[in-house]
């Protein structure tokens, strides 16, 4: 059925709607598409590259600090050797410590799994007991598929970081020469934008991305450690490997200490209800220290953001480019509302 009022506000909109407008809007899309396109086929160089200038990034406020008693290549490659041996150091005491935590954890996955469905059994004898007619077998059933989804996943993941090691190695030479000529390639990026804007712009980046990934590298060590001393007082098996879980989720903004403690919580269910509660309450008084006494000193002055816009950019982070754009999301929308004064979307302080 046609309604006339309808269609009088259709053809007003196409009259409004000029041929030139239409066309520009095309051609805007096209062009979006056709920069995603770009970026997903050459998505190994830009992971590699921006990987590589957070590095340097972070680098770089060591590197501004020794330059007062040093020369500037000098002071890179005190940093950079430095930086190299503490990683070293760290993969080969800690690392392949909680690696091999890791193994044996995934090799006694399958208690784990029987636990779960053993829970689910005694919930349906339950309910029977109470005439409700339960059946959970497709439950227990779809619970063991992603179970070995899960650990195979997890095995590839493991896979995936050795056999990268190439990629490793290129994102640290990336850099280091970005250290040492990050200046002239920051000044040739800045001329892409109008001279008043490029001391603002250079501000709201160090602001942003150093206070946020600094911050959250801090957040993330204080909670990793934290957690491990909670679980050895506890006693809790599988320490390492379990505290740094916990201190890798804490990197993700927002929900990523929320997921850590329950993944944790979850992992060690299988060694009694009352552990996992004693370990669920002991993360989340740490993660409340954390988020209300330590937060709120570390990322002063660095990130201000509404929470809900915060969540919208993980999500958008996540969809465009996975893992990376889960961690760049925020320092991203932090620039842009701090270039473009978007006070509205800033957080109440």
């Amino acid at each position: 059925m046609n309604n006339p009022s309808i269609n009088f506000i259709l053809n007003k909109l196409l009259e409004q709607i000029s041929t030139n407008k239409l066309f520009r809007y095309l051609l805007l899309f096209a062009l979006g598409w056709g920069i995603v396109q770009v970026l997903a086929y050459f998505s190994t160089v830009i992971v590699i590259f921006t990987l590589a200038a957070v590095v340097a990034f972070l680098l770089n406020y060591p590197v501004q600090w020794m330059q007062r008693f040093l020369p500037h290549t000098v002071a890179v490659i005190i940093v950079f050797l430095l930086s190299l041996l503490i990683l070293i150091g760290f993969t080969l005491t800690i690392g392949f410590a909680a690696l091999s935590q890791g193994q044996q954890l995934l090799q006694q996955s399958p208690d784990f799994i029987n636990f779960v469905i053993s829970l689910l059994e005694r919930l349906q004898t339950l309910l029977q007991q109470w005439n409700l007619q339960v059946d959970f077998s497709a439950i227990e059933e779809e619970i063991r598929n992603q179970a070995l989804a899960g650990i195979a996943v997890g095995l590839g993941t493991a896979q995936r970081l050795l056999a990268n090691l190439v990629d490793l190695i290129l994102i640290a030479v990336v850099a280091f020469f970005m250290l040492l000529n990050g200046a002239n390639l920051w000044n040739f990026f800045l001329k892409l934008f109008p001279e008043h804007l490029r001391s603002k712009i250079t501000s709201s980046i160090q602001r942003n991305f150093l206070g946020f990934f600094w911050g959250r590298l801090i957040l993330s060590v204080f909670f990793g450690v934290s957690t491990f001393i909670v679980f050895l007082i506890l006693q809790v098996p599988y320490t390492l490997i379990l505290a740094t879980i916990a201190g890798v989720f804490d990197l993700i903004p927002g929900i990523g200490a929320t997921l850590g403690i329950s993944i944790v919580a979850l992992i060690v269910l299988p060694q009694g209800i009352w552990v996992s509660i004693k370990v669920l309450v002991g993360c989340i008084l740490l993660q409340q220290v954390e988020e209300n006494l330590l937060m709120p000193r570390i990322m002063q002055g660095s990130l201000n953001i509404n929470p809900v816009v915060m969540f919208f950019a993980l999500l958008i982070g996540a969809r465009v480019a996975g893992l990376l754009g889960v961690f760049l999301a925020v320092p991203v929308a932090g620039v842009i509302i701090s270039l473009f004064e978007m006070n509205e979307l800033k957080s109440e302080q």
